[in-house]
């Protein structure tokens, strides 16, 4: 079993634990105790691969919902773009990205 720890904030800190589906399922009950009252994640591995993951039911529900607020800024900015050939539109984007990149790195610079 493989555990990493991730920072949520300064004063908290959630664990993602990963562990292959055999030993998920022979340690299902402490598992979900580690979920709902420590609220870490589980990482469940087969063959080597995440094939699922245990969260908290308040998590999941974030999830869901940033789900559906991403779903919904995708229809928007694909109703945005319908009109673009989609090279412009990619250029348009990588322009934007470099532009933002560049800015970054001077406001970085000009800290030093």
């Amino acid at each position: 079993m493989i555990i990493m720890v991730i920072t949520v904030n300064r004063e908290l800190r959630a664990m993602i634990t990963q562990t292959n589906a055999v030993t998920f399922r022979q340690n299902l009950g402490d598992m979900l105790n580690q979920v709902q009252y420590r609220h870490d994640s589980i990482l469940i591995n087969k063959d080597g691969k995440p094939v699922a993951a245990l969260v908290d039911a308040r998590l999941f529900e974030r999830i869901r919902r940033m789900q559906g607020r991403f779903d919904a800024l995708c229809q928007r900015i694909e109703v945005g773009f319908g009109v673009i050939a989609e090279e412009n539109g990619l250029a348009e984007i990588e322009a934007a990205v470099a532009d933002e990149r560049r800015k970054a790195r001077e406001a970085l610079l000009g800290r030093e």
